[in-house]
């Protein structure tokens, strides 16, 4: 392993909270039931594809043009919500993970299908650890295809084998596992099938075989 491709939300930070926030506004706009259960099976799902699991409870029809509008109305309430977004949503030992992998050199990128990665990071502070950051804006195919992957290792310079991806959500270990990565599963994910490399913590990370520290 030398090199590590972190997604974003859910591993280096939650931002949960503030998705559900903007879709359950969504929802409610449109008298759709929505609730934490329906929200949990978003992760890792790019906005459009999140927007049609929510419209399949919905009795209307809505054109292409209204569920771009809808996308866009939700992306703008969140990314007003991220506004409050500080260091203090970091995930437990995430800065110290990134300071200690940093300080030996381990080249690192963040692979997330989100558009909204650049403002995220900038909030966060963490942008001085990463050689590369691959998000949304840049990408044609959403989780589970692995591109935001593969053009991660691309801009580290490294083969996908030689990549530890770390996630938290399904779509994203596949993802993984489609691109022929090795992956370690934090949260949710680190019960998916042929993970690598089940993590309690993000600091267990530093404890992965191959890693020179």
């Amino acid at each position: 392993m030398n090199a590590i491709i972190f997604d974003l939300d859910g591993v280096l930070c939650h931002t949960d909270e503030y998705h559900y926030m903007a879709w359950k506004a969504i929802a409610d706009e449109l008298h759709i039931p929505f609730n934490r259960e329906v929200n949990n099976q978003l992760r890792g799902v790019s906005r459009m594809e999140s927007l049609k699991l929510i419209l399949r409870n919905s009795p209307v029809c809505y054109s292409e043009q209204e569920k771009f509008l809808l996308a866009e109305k939700k992306n703008n309430i969140y990314r007003e919500l991220l506004q409050n977004i500080t260091s203090k949503d970091l995930a437990d030992g995430a800065w110290t993970v990134l300071e200690k992998l940093h300080a030996v050199h381990i080249p690192m990128a963040i692979g997330s299908s989100s558009k909204n990665t650049p403002l995220i990071v900038e909030k966060l502070g963490i942008g001085k650890f990463f050689d590369a950051i691959v998000d949304g804006n840049q990408i044609s195919h959403s989780k589970p295809d692995p591109e935001v992957f593969l053009l991660a290792a691309e801009k580290l310079h490294q083969k996908p084998s030689d990549c530890l991806v770390v996630e938290d959500a399904e779509a994203g270990v596949k993802a993984a596992l489609n691109g022929g990565f090795l992956v370690a599963g934090i949260g949710p994910a680190k019960d998916c099938p042929n993970v690598n490399y089940p993590l309690l913590s993000l600091s267990e990370l530093l404890a992965v075989e191959g890693h020179p520290a």
